[in-house]
């Protein structure tokens, strides 16, 4: 392969030297390009053809695509999360308590991320208040989700995430009247959420 390459970019350049003509040019490059068509492959005499479909009918050591798709497995395939696995071997379990407490844990952190957008508005820093609210809002998203059980606790959530979204247009409005009275919301409606949990 290393051969039929130095030859093409040989022919090439010489294709394109000032004495060749046009068709000696093109010759030349087709040529080159000629070298790297695939050649056709030699078949051993006296040997039948291999073939395998999917790893299970025909020659067993030919895989199709150099896998066996599960047949050579001495378990099942199936990923433990998946919906045709029954579950063994999941590591993931949502009765876990460590789960809620991490997410009990994220919610304190927006509060205390929240209590700093009113400084911003103050000093009108809109773009701190926006990415205040960006930063790390989404894990706070999140977690209320997570917890959320019950109807009610799923109604202060919405509460919550409008009192949020309210507060981040007012900010990108520079309105700061707005953003003060729809930030202090948002603080009350994070703690009228996690007081319902």
């Amino acid at each position: 392969m290393k051969v039929a390459i130095c030859l093409s970019l040989i022919a090439s350049a010489a294709a394109f030297s000032q004495e060749a003509g046009r068709r000696e040019a093109l010759a030349g490059i087709a040529a080159a390009g000629a070298a790297f068509l695939p050649t056709a492959a030699k078949a051993a005499a006296g040997e039948s053809p291999r073939f395998s479909v999917f790893g299970l009918i025909g020659d067993g050591t030919s895989y199709s695509e150099g896998a066996a798709y599960g047949s050579d497995q001495s378990t099942a395939v199936y990923s433990p999360y998946s919906v045709y696995g029954d579950g063994t071997g999941a590591i993931y379990d949502a009765s876990n308590p460590d789960y809620d407490a991490r997410k009990k844990a994220i919610l304190v952190e927006s509060r205390k991320r929240l209590e700093k957008l009113e400084g911003y508005i103050q000093k009108k820093k809109w773009f701190e208040v926006s990415d205040e609210l960006a930063r790390y809002m989404y894990e706070t998203r999140g977690a209320v989700r997570g917890l959320a059980k019950t109807f009610a606790q799923k109604e202060a959530a919405e509460d919550f995430f409008k009192a949020i979204e309210a507060t981040d247009l007012a900010a990108r409005q520079r309105k700061g009247e707005t953003a003060s009275r729809a930030a202090a919301a948002s603080i009350e409606r994070l703690d009228a959420f996690t007081s319902s949990l």
